[in-house]
């Protein structure tokens, strides 16, 4: 596999654009496409699961995006250093029955020198709320 731009040492400007098109990729709610910016050994941790390797990744986002519809996600870049990323997230889902969730949390990346995340570790807390509550449409 090429590299994939922006690849470290990050600036400010390369970290947000790496950051945005995490944003992108997890909002076309596309397994395929969201698991290919990870490499093949990557290493997770998102809530109380461990995931390890790209087919994990894709195994994991594909149960997720069948649980948690009309999914819509935003980061924010919080930190970031030569090859780790900081962010901050919140996104918007409802399950089959209807109830609306809004999740937060933080993010820890690293990436390998060709620009593919090599680890990622998710803090990330649900909260309730109702439809007139929600942000993003």
């Amino acid at each position: 596999m090429g590299k994939r731009f922006p690849i470290p040492p990050f600036t400010e400007e390369t970290a947000k654009e790496k950051v945005q098109m995490a944003e992108n990729a997890w909002n076309t709610k596309d397994p395929e496409k969201a698991c290919l910016a990870y490499t093949e050994n990557t290493e997770w941790r998102n809530r109380d699961l461990f995931i390890h390797g790209r087919d994990e990744v894709k195994t994991f986002l594909t149960q997720k995006w069948e649980k948690e519809l009309n999914y819509k996600l935003k980061k924010e870049l919080w930190c970031y250093t030569d090859n780790k990323i900081g962010v901050r997230f919140e996104y918007e889902w409802h399950n089959q029955s209807g109830e609306w969730f809004r999740s937060y949390g933080n993010e820890m990346w690293e990436f390998d020198e060709y620009g593919y995340m090599t680890k990622r570790f998710a803090s990330i807390n649900d909260l309730p709320i109702e439809d007139k509550d929600r942000k993003f449409r």
